[in-house]
């Protein structure tokens, strides 16, 4: 992810706003056919709780990032540090675009997805928002 886009993704805190501004511009490294009507961002921010450990930050980052290729109409995954100093506590974020909302239902379900769940959200207060192209 480039540093403009991700940069344009944290701004001010205001996740949905900036995420707003990511869909027409588009996200490096996925084409234009991509942003089809229909096809679905997945936004995410996290606060860390107090007991959450870095190796658990890290862990966290690294089996997010490994979804992609590992789960059916992902069609890209950018995950990292927030780096605005206006983020509201929220430290940690990610941008998920899929084919589509079924497959966006399908990853909420996917056996990899609730294997993190089970260990990352007694961590974390998380923000979560789900985009349409239209």
């Amino acid at each position: 992810m480039s540093k403009i886009t991700r940069r344009t993704l944290m701004r001010n805190g205001g996740l949905a706003a900036s995420a707003l501004t990511l869909i027409p511009g588009g996200l490096a490294g996925t084409t234009a056919g991509e942003h089809r009507a229909g096809s679905v961002f997945h936004i995410f921010a996290f606060q860390w709780k107090p007991n959450a450990s870095e190796s658990q930050k890290s862990r966290a980052a690294k089996e997010i990032a490994a979804f992609q290729g590992q789960i059916p109409g992902l069609l890209e995954t950018h995950v990292g540090p927030n780096i605005s100093p206006r983020g509201k506590g929220y430290t940690f974020g990610g941008i998920m675009h899929f084919k589509d909302q079924a497959f966006l239902d399908a990853y909420v379900q996917h056996p990899a997805h609730q294997a993190l769940l089970a260990w990352l959200v007694p961590l974390i207060d998380a923000i979560e928002l789900d985009l349409r192209v239209s």
